[in-house]
């Protein structure tokens, strides 16, 4: 027996006047609840489904006429996932209907074959069927080789007259070619049938394990009868959405600008034991089961730092040129204007704290763990360009956008597929943005920005009898030029060593080019230098620095 607390539950509109309207919450079980009335089948149905990154909220609907009365409603074959304190029920119709016990059981287990046995197992005898004429067949074509190969001259006593050879050849050979058909078409006709039952094996439905569903039953009281509307709602593990994103970079847009368009996709599974057919599908974006109250803060103990051993890694990945169209002919007669695809996306409903996403129609999944993708949102946000170099790590200058959210749903962390003037150049992470929050997103490398990072000086002095302290110095010269018609904002950023010890010293030398930024982003350490470049310009930077430690005392070096 389960209690139950009466609270305000919002159902779809529906074409019954609403006369009554409960809901219920349940919080524990208890013992079987005694028999009040008729035990009656409530035939459900899933009618919405709200899907989280981590569970979904199924709401299921059930359209029954009920007798004046005590009865008591069963909604058969539930999820055995269902989280039981997560169970809702609420109704309405034509009258007064009062919502009692409800209890959650094991569905008892099912017997006798389901129609999808039942259609394998008629294939299996048909295939025994073929199975039975293929061998006749193949009985009848040995006998009549058989007797082809003892000759005429030795069937019967004396054998056959040379005058009844003909006759005899030409008998055998037409059994063997009428016999040789017909096994053809019995051993095509089974193989047809093997195909249809390993097509029908491979598209058999998940089965949930024994005892894994459940049934809700349900007791109600409605004092004159009538139609009514109920819905049952759960919370289920087995569902998830995850967000998946495609950033379209047109660096020649309009007016000469680039244009940047961000579509956001969910890929949503679900293996829940029930398949979800023809139902209205929400996307939330946020958890279901994620935390609902600030962690408490411990207390931190301060050590000394031992910092590890850095390990530069250098960037290998190579981004694909992709070669231009070459252009149509001069004489050739334009093409026509072709309208392009639409594609229909979802509604946005925002709050004051959260924001989910309603998809476009009506949505069926099974519940195989099957993909389906589905599009979300598509903004089109101001694009800043960049040319963005790291030299002491990659030879090369990236491009990079920098734009700003103007949904007023955050961008979740997913993948984003990356695409340069309609080709696709690779993906990346897209982190978390909020609301109106800034992002920057890379858009592959650019050969005709050119980044050459040399070594200019590199001095060690070891101590001397009195020289307690060893010294170490190193230079590096970079320069980047423009190779395009039109000019570039450039972004460098380099790297020195720092310590956490005092007795370890790094400093800047006055050779070193002005950065603009020191320790950009909390980063300790990195130095940025921004900068415009003209069309086949170029511009030198210099990085000094000087390291020193007491001599007795090993260091590793980046």
């Amino acid at each position: 027996m389960l209690p139950i607390f009466l609270t305000k539950f919002s159902l779809p509109k529906h074409s019954l006047p609403k006369i009554s309207f409960a809901a219920l919450s349940l919080v524990a079980l208890s013992g079987a609840a005694p028999a009040l009335g008729a035990e009656l089948d409530a035939a459900s149905r899933i009618d919405s489904v709200t899907l989280y990154p981590d569970a979904a909220v199924v709401t299921r609907v059930a359209e029954i006429a009920l007798p004046a009365g005590e009865s008591r409603l069963v909604f058969h074959g539930l999820p055995g996932g269902l989280d039981p304190t997560t169970l809702r029920i609420g109704g309405e119709g034509d009258g007064r209907l009062v919502l009692g016990a409800v209890d959650v059981r094991k569905a008892p287990a099912a017997t006798g074959e389901s129609a999808f046995d039942a259609q394998i197992k008629a294939l299996r005898a048909e295939r025994a069927a073929a199975q039975v004429k293929i061998d006749a067949l193949a009985a009848k074509q040995a006998m009549t080789q058989l007797y082809a190969q003892s000759g005429p001259d030795r069937q019967g006593e004396k054998g056959l007259k040379p005058e009844d050879w003909n006759t005899a050849w030409d008998a055998v050979g037409v059994a063997l070619a009428k016999n040789g058909e017909a096994l053809r078409e019995a051993r095509a006709a089974g193989e047809e049938i093997d195909a249809r039952i390993k097509a029908l094996e491979a598209a058999r439905p998940a089965q949930a394990p024994k005892g894994a569903a459940r049934d809700v039953t349900l007791d109600v009281e409605a004092p004159a009868g009538g139609k009514f509307r109920l819905a049952v709602t759960y919370r289920v593990a087995g569902a998830r959405w995850t967000p998946a994103y495609e950033a379209h970079l047109t660096t020649g847009g309009k007016d000469g600008k680039p244009q940047l368009e961000l579509k956001r996709r969910a890929v949503v599974t679900q293996a829940t034991g029930e398949d979800w057919t023809d139902i209205a599908l929400t996307l939330a974006a946020f958890r279901a089961t994620g935390a609902v109250a600030a962690p408490e803060a411990v207390p931190r103990i301060i050590a000394f730092y031992e910092p590890p051993v850095a390990r530069p890694v250098a960037a290998e990945a190579r981004n694909a040129t992709v070669a231009a169209a070459p252009p149509p002919p001069a004489d050739a007669a334009p093409a026509p204007a072709l309208a392009k695809a639409e594609t229909r996306q979802a509604q946005l409903e925002s709050g004051a704290y959260q924001a989910s996403f309603l998809a476009p129609g009506r949505v069926s999944l099974a519940a195989d763990g099957s993909a389906k993708n589905i599009a979300l949102a598509s903004q089109s946000p101001q694009a800043e360009l960049s040319w963005r170099m790291t030299p002491a790590l990659d030879p090369r200058a990236f491009l990079s956008v920098h734009y700003v959210n103007g949904e007023e749903a955050p961008l979740l962390p997913g993948p984003v597929a990356i695409y340069r003037d309609g080709a696709l150049i690779g993906q990346e992470r897209l982190p978390l943005v909020a609301p109106h929050e800034a992002g920057d997103l890379g858009f592959g490398a650019d050969e005709r920005v050119t980044v050459q990072r040399t070594p200019v000086k590199r001095k060690e002095n070891e101590p001397g009898w009195f020289g307690q302290t060893k010294v170490e110095t190193r230079e590096f010269k970079t320069i980047v030029r423009n190779l395009h018609d039109f000019p570039i904002n450039a972004v460098v950023t380099d790297q020195t060593p720092f310590s956490e010890n005092a007795a370890i010293v790094v400093e800047t030398l006055p050779q070193t080019t002005q950065p603009d930024e020191k320790d950009p982003d909390g980063k300790r350490g990195l130095l940025r230098w921004r900068f415009a470049l003209g069309p086949d310009q170029s511009k030198e930077i210099r990085l000094a620095y000087r390291m020193k430690w007491p001599a007795d005392r090993e260091v590793v070096l980046p």
